[in-house]
């Protein structure tokens, strides 16, 4: 088998419809676009979004919302998930993982106060709020910055 030689497989391509050709084609004459009208004109297409002069859906939406370039995603984790390991234990990205506490690993973190911690846990995370490092001082846990433990 040489390159020359290499053809598509049996019935995988199809013959390119050729509008406009005379009438033993049958696409002939108007060619596939109709009697008269916008769309049989040359250039006629309609804008994406036009209804015919109506107000479009678009404009008579109202504008809702607004997220800045340079905002800040983390993955959020509430201290009721973290009441999962074991006392003692250094909480770090690797073992959140291991537990598929986090959804996107790529993402920063941050700890919440939603729930109860119970144990004396060390929590490595780059954000926590204020309530939860409340919280885990109060079980006799430490936090520490992502670079140790």
């Amino acid at each position: 088998m040489e390159l020359n030689s290499l053809r598509p497989a049996l019935g995988s391509t199809k013959n390119r419809k050729r509008i406009g050709r005379g009438i033993g084609s049958g696409h002939g004459k108007t060619a596939t676009k109709g009697h008269k009208g916008q769309k049989a004109r040359s250039g006629g297409s309609i804008k994406p979004g036009f209804e015919g002069g109506q107000m479009p859906l678009q404009r008579r939406l109202p504008k809702r919302g607004f997220r800045p370039l340079d905002r800040n995603e983390y993955v959020l984790i509430n201290l009721q998930q973290l009441d999962v390991f074991e006392a003692g234990s250094c909480v770090d990205r690797d073992a959140m993982n291991a537990k598929g506490l986090l959804k996107k690993s790529d993402l920063p973190i941050k700890v919440l106060a939603n729930g109860d911690l119970t144990k004396a846990l060390t929590i490595k995370a780059d954000k926590f709020s204020k309530s939860a490092i409340d919280k885990i001082q109060a079980a006799g846990g430490k936090i520490e910055g992502i670079s140790a433990c």
